[in-house]
């Protein structure tokens, strides 16, 4: 498969199935900045669930849904981004995670 598709069904994965795609993706793919790509993915997909989780629970003491509503809008935004990078060939690495992997 060619490598920008693959980039764009990471991403996209984010919407249908954030966890098994970019797994998939990894053990798959023969092409490191594809598997670079799902491993930023799947970090940011656990993170990012991590860090809605607590502001969920600090929303029951009331300071918690400004970052539930920051949050979330990286949650839905960032694979936009990158999806739209994907399409136009240009590289591009998920906050927080990209300088890790």
């Amino acid at each position: 498969m060619e490598s920008k598709w693959s980039k764009v069904i990471i991403h996209a994965s984010a919407f249908f199935a954030p966890f098994l795609v970019p797994i998939l993706f990894f053990l798959i793919s023969s092409e490191d900045n594809v598997k670079r790509i799902a491993m930023q993915a799947l970090l940011f997909q656990v993170i990012f669930g991590i860090f809605i989780a607590i502001a969920i629970i600090f929303t029951f003491l009331l300071i918690g849904l400004p970052f539930l509503i920051v949050f979330l809008a990286i949650f839905w935004i960032a694979p936009i981004i990158g999806i739209i990078k994907a399409l136009s060939d240009r590289e591009w690495n998920y906050p927080i995670v990209g300088r890790w992997v």
